[in-house]
């Protein structure tokens, strides 16, 4: 991986990213990060954002401390926008490192047309940015590639999402969906995976939204505005910011944390008030404490 992350830094733009990314943080942050990537655990690299894409590596760590925290043996994941393979591919070997981690197995879900994106349906679609044919994909070179626990679905989004909606079970609920279909009628499409059945979610899913980077991009465009319709559609289902993510991480400046959504699955059995948690928490009060102590000392 670190041979794979010195090459990606000869991408166009890539190493200007990291630079603003990481040469604008504290100093003592990037000199306790070369030790952690030499030493540090796997939870250690993903919170100092060490993982290539980071933007994968935190939610699908966050999705198996979710599943093992109520139960759950394994977590289904998903990209949407496959193109040439390479995220797809490291969204695999992420869940391999997470599953080594945590002890929770992976069921990874590649989604593309196989033929490069459609044909922009208006200005909604940002064609200023994207054209049919974009991002073609070699099927079989991919499909020999990819390990035993991941699995390409080709065809019209339309088309395959309800059919995969109902091969969906309680037992590898979906825990991670990213999606990189950059326009907004393919996004809209793709949010049908979250309107199945309420058991076959964690509680919150983790939704990674590659393109509202795109200088186009507003709630009336792209990925943004397919989010905005959901949310207004749907009364029980909400996409929204993760909370207060940036506050919580380490290095705050990386681009990947303004992506970060979170599906929230408000019918979800473990969101309801019948869903009794053991046990009851409660909270101490120091200065009663203190103030029985002073009182003790004065007498």
């Amino acid at each position: 991986m670190s041979l794979y992350a010195l090459r990606r830094l000869g991408r166009p733009g890539q190493l200007r990213k990291v630079l603003v990314e990481r040469g604008t943080e504290p100093m003592h942050l990037n000199l306790l990060s070369v030790f952690v990537a030499l030493f540090g655990s796997y939870r250690a690299k993903v919170d100092f954002d060490l993982v290539v894409r980071q933007q994968y590596a935190f939610p699908i760590l966050y999705a198996a401390d979710m599943a093992k925290r109520y139960g759950y043996k394994a977590v289904t994941i998903i990209e949407f926008g496959v193109a040439g393979g390479a995220g797809l591919m490291n969204m695999c070997e992420i869940a391999k490192r997470t599953t080594k981690a945590t002890g929770i197995e992976f069921r990874v879900f590649g989604f593309d047309t196989g033929t490069g994106m459609p044909p922009a349906i208006d200005y909604r679609d940002l064609p200023e940015s994207f054209q049919a044919g974009d991002f073609p994909m070699d099927q079989e070179r991919l499909r020999e590639a990819l390990p035993d626990f991941a699995e390409l679905v080709i065809g019209d989004i339309a088309d395959t999402v309800p059919a995969f909606c109902k091969t969906l079970t309680e037992d590898a609920p979906v825990g991670f969906v990213a999606i990189d279909v950059d326009y907004y009628s393919s996004a809209k499409k793709t949010l049908e995976i979250l309107k199945g059945a309420p058991e076959h979610y964690l509680p919150i899913v983790p939704v990674y939204l590659d393109d509202i980077g795109v200088d186009g991009s507003n709630p009336w465009t792209g990925e943004l505005l397919a989010v905005k319709e959901f949310n207004e559609e749907n009364a029980l289902r909400k996409i929204a910011p993760f909370t207060l993510l940036r506050s919580q991480r380490i290095f705050k400046n990386t681009q990947w944390i303004d992506r970060m959504f979170a599906a929230h699955i408000h019918d979800h059995a473990l969101r309801s008030p019948e869903n009794k948690r053991e046990p009851q928490r409660s909270l101490p009060n120091e200065y009663i404490n203190w103030r029985s102590k002073d009182t003790a000392d004065a007498s």
